[in-house]
């Protein structure tokens, strides 16, 4: 008889599974197996069954309890009463955790012998025969008694398993496991030097100083201490590219025994779900945006999602797929996007997303439910126990993301679009992009189009970035043009964008337009709004209050105010700073009253 304890407590006679009854008497099995052939006396078993303080017939549902087993389990049970207690010789039958522990101590004799290949074997093979967190189904007692052996056993063994794969250069196949095995237990040094160890040796050395940065604030925050010599050394190494290559390189390559899960979910199918990867490159210039890049990276760390909003040009991809980039390691089950506007500004359906997403999940065609609802369940449950990022970019508004969010879990969203409406997302943090600071414009500016050709018209560069409204696609198009027409000077082209009447076509080259997100902007207005907007930016007022747009619109004042906020939210109006005017006031950016007196004339 075979009998497993390394995930659900389980029973199989010739192969055939025995039928187990509930949660107790799985506990006094797994009690009896752990004791090894000793004496569990009915003290301890109804200790473990019940806690302290047991029910009045603890003793006679005990007995009803083993009864039950031995009918289960059949005549060669070796099951048998032992004075005021049982025990169980299982001499002729196999347990997976006695197994287990042979094989690891084997393996890490191998490791301390130098027998690198034979260690890494045995290792995979011991963690293999894990299907979940040990003892799974049993009472909360036998688990707080046995559990955390278990637990540091396997442990132990995971890291002498990457020590040995390390050590063979396997380093590209152990970073999937050991991220997760970092992620579920931050506070151990051993496996995040392994982490570090294996990101630098696949050319990803700021990761990897990323990671021990990251390690050095949990051992701070949490326990008060820094770093221990061993991962101070190493850290040391990376920095300097000094850290030593792998001692035994081998020549074939095997597969590496992954963790085990964070549900009971076979090994083996744990291993051949897909790993998607959607997102698209994050922009190599990419400039600036240091406190609001810090805030979605903390958001994220604190196990929040986030919404990233701002008026059309301000960067929010740009900033998603560079932080999306940033964290890729925290999220070794894959990487999911989707642009939830189409080319022509059209909201994409909540159900053809699910269905690209479901498919990179690993549905297959003929599995994949026909309506939103079922594609939705079918979407949660297969995330359920994964950590992975979704980028959904460009979203209209919240009714669109909520049937893409994930439910519970260790998989996070990163959401961006124009609609302050997005903050009304559960467990989502709310980041504002604005217009650059005129030093991150001068240096986007010159990331571009380069140093060389900023550097002698300081004063020209100034006014190209006035002239953007320090927008990042704006500045992105202009310092294209410097590059493509390195004959002409920055004062060439600040006096082109001089002129009101040429600057909006200007600012488009190639597929880049500043007009496009504008544009989808303005035809979400209602026409009573988009009518009121056109009177609005028809005067030369830089910033609006809430009595000037009544006054010029010949409305009530609550009427204008509630017209101002619309405006906002469709971030054709920058509100303005409330702490010193209790009146609200509304900023008007130049390139958005430019283009919509265009679409005035032009209607």
């Amino acid at each position: 008889m075979d009998f497993k304890i390394l995930g659900p407590v389980a029973a199989e006679l010739d192969g055939r599974p025995v039928a187990l009854d509930g949660a107790k008497q799985r506990t006094a099995l797994a009690a009896l197996l752990l004791a090894h052939g000793q004496v569990v006396t009915d003290e301890r078993l109804t200790t473990l069954l019940w806690g302290w303080e047991p029910p009045s017939t603890s003793t006679h549902q005990l007995y009803t309890y083993v009864s039950r087993l031995r009918s289960r389990l059949g005549p060669d049970h070796g099951l048998e009463r032992r004075g005021a207690g049982y025990r169980m010789d299982i001499a002729s039958s196999a347990l997976d955790w006695d197994r287990f522990r042979r094989l690891a101590e084997t393996g890490r004799a191998d490791l301390l012998a130098g027998r690198h290949a034979d260690a890494e074997r045995r290792l995979a093979e011991a963690l293999a025969l894990w299907t979940g967190p040990a003892l799974s189904d049993v009472t909360e007692h036998l688990a707080a008694a046995e559990g955390p052996r278990m637990t540091e056993t396997h442990l132990a063994a995971t890291e002498h398993h990457a020590e040995a794969a390390l050590a063979l250069g396997r380093h590209d196949e152990v970073i999937p496991s050991l991220t997760r095995h970092v992620i579920r237990h931050p506070v151990r040094e051993r496996p995040r030097g392994q982490l570090m160890t294996a990101l630098f040796r696949s050319g990803r050395q700021c990761d990897a100083l990323s990671l021990y940065e990251e390690g050095r604030r949990v051992l701070a925050d949490e326990l008060g201490i820094d770093p221990g010599p061993e991962l101070r050394a190493l850290h040391q190494q990376i920095l300097t590219a000094t850290l030593p290559p792998p001692a035994a390189p081998a020549r074939r390559t095997t597969t590496l025994a992954a963790p085990a899960p964070a549900a009971p979910v076979p090994a083996l199918a744990a291993q051949a779900r897909p790993v998607p990867a959607l997102l698209p490159a994050a922009p190599g210039d990419f400039t600036g945006r240091e406190a609001q890049t810090r805030e979605v990276l903390d958001a994220l760390n604190s196990h929040q999602n986030v919404a990233v909003t701002g008026a059309p040009g301000t960067g929010k991809s740009a900033l998603a797929l560079r932080v999306a980039e940033h964290v890729r390691p925290a999220f070794p089950d894959g990487q999911l996007y989707a642009d939830l506007r189409t080319a022509d500004g059209t909201p994409r359906t909540p159900w053809q997303v699910l269905g690209w997403f479901l498919d990179a999940l690993g549905t297959a065609p003929a599995q994949l439910p026909a309506g939103l609802d079922e594609r939705a369940q079918l979407y949660r449950t297969l995330l359920a126990d994964r950590r992975v990022l979704i980028v959904l970019d460009n979203a209209a508004d919240d009714t669109q993301v909520r049937p893409l969010l994930p439910g519970g879990g260790a998989t996070r969203t990163l959401v961006t679009g124009v609609r302050p409406d997005l903050a009304s997302l559960e467990g989502t943090r709310l980041v504002r992009l604005g217009p650059m600071t005129p030093t991150e414009a001068t240096r986007l500016l010159a990331r571009i189009a380069g140093s060389d050709r900023i550097a002698g018209d300081p004063e020209a560069v100034a006014r190209i970035a006035e002239y953007c409204d320090r927008l990042p696609l704006a500045l992105r198009i202009a310092a294209a043009r410097l590059a493509a027409r390195s004959d002409r000077p920055p004062a060439h082209l600040a006096a082109r964008l001089a002129a009101e009447d040429r600057r909006l076509g200007e600012l488009r080259i190639g597929s880049l337009d500043v007009t496009t997100g504008l544009r989808h902007a303005l035809d979400s207005l209602d026409p009573s709004t988009a009518t009121a907007f056109a009177a609005l930016t028809a005067t030369d007022l830089p910033v609006l209050s809430p009595p000037d747009a009544a006054a010029l619109l010949d409305l009530p004042l609550h009427e204008a105010e509630d017209l101002l906020d619309r405006l906002a939210d469709a971030r054709l109006l920058e509100p303005g700073p409330t702490d010193r005017d209790p009146v609200p006031r509304y900023h008007l950016m130049p390139l958005v009253r430019l283009f919509a007196r265009t679409r005035v004339l032009t209607a």
